[in-house]
């Protein structure tokens, strides 16, 4: 039995046209300062990553089945609901920056804002730099 084929990969797309192509304005403002602050913490130039997500940097996963892939550092999506951030937790969510970060969800490893303005930046950047740090 083939493999499943993973959708959502590394490619040469341009995020400038990326963010540019949002209708939304706040939206594009929202992503060029989450952009900002995730190459600040992690160093990395953003990419695109399948059709609809920003990534940044590059690690190996693993399953426990044993297959690995490349993936990104951290990342982020200005999907329709929200601005979703694909953060990498390793033992999870820092419940004390939580408390403090202002209106947000959190799933799995993924942290939803509607806009950045009713998030409290400082707490933002750490949470980013936390899991950036976690994924080096």
């Amino acid at each position: 039995m083939a493999k499943a084929e993973i959708k959502t990969k590394l490619n040469d797309a341009s995020v400038d046209d990326f963010i540019d192509s949002i209708d939304e304005e706040t939206k594009r403002d929202d992503s060029r300062k989450i952009i900002k602050l995730m190459q600040k913490a992690t160093g990395d130039e953003p990419k695109m990553w399948g059709t609809n997500i920003i990534g940044f940097g590059l690690r190996k996963v693993k399953y426990a089945s044993g297959r690995e892939l490349d993936w990104m550092k951290i990342g982020f999506s200005p999907r329709k609901q929200n601005l979703t951030l694909y953060l990498n937790l390793g033992s999870g969510w820092n419940e004390n920056l939580l408390s403090e970060l202002g209106k947000h969800k959190t799933g799995m490893g993924c942290l939803y804002i509607k806009q950045l303005k009713n998030i409290n930046l400082e707490v933002l950047e750490k949470l980013i730099q936390d899991s950036a740090d976690y994924a080096k």
